[in-house]
C-alpha cells in the first residue's frame, strides 16, 4: 500500500526548531523510507498515547497515525527520544 504523508501544525513546528542537518534527515526518512512499510518500521505505542507509532530515526523519534481506509500516515510528533513520550 501506498502511504500519503502528511504534517500536523505542531510536528512542523517541531521540525523548524530542529538543526538543519537532522531536520533534512528527519524529513528523508519520513517522506522516503517510512511510507514504504510504516508497521514493520514503528512500534505501536501504549497507555494515553495508544493509536500513535513510534519510528526512529537516530536519537530522535516520529510520533505518527495510520488511517487505512484513507491511506494516509500523519505525523504528529517529531522530538528528540528523551523528550518524545513526555506528556505535553
Amino acid at each position: 500500500m501506498s502511504w500519503e504523508v502528511q504534517f500536523s501544525p505542531a510536528a512542523l513546528r517541531s521540525l523548524d526548531r530542529l538543526p538543519p542537518r537532522i531536520a533534512a534527515a528527519v524529513v528523508e526518512f519520513t517522506t522516503a523510507t517510512l511510507p514504504q512499510n510504516p508497521e514493520r518500521m514503528s512500534k505501536p505505542l501504549r497507555d494515553e498515547l495508544n493509536g500513535l507509532r513510534s519510528a526512529r530515526r537516530g536519537d530522535y523519534r516520529v510520533l505518527f497515525s495510520l488511517d487505512h481506509e484513507r491511506g494516509v500516515l500523519l505525523v504528529i510528533r517529531l522530538a528528540h527520544r528523551a523528550d518524545a513520550f513526555r506528556p505535553r
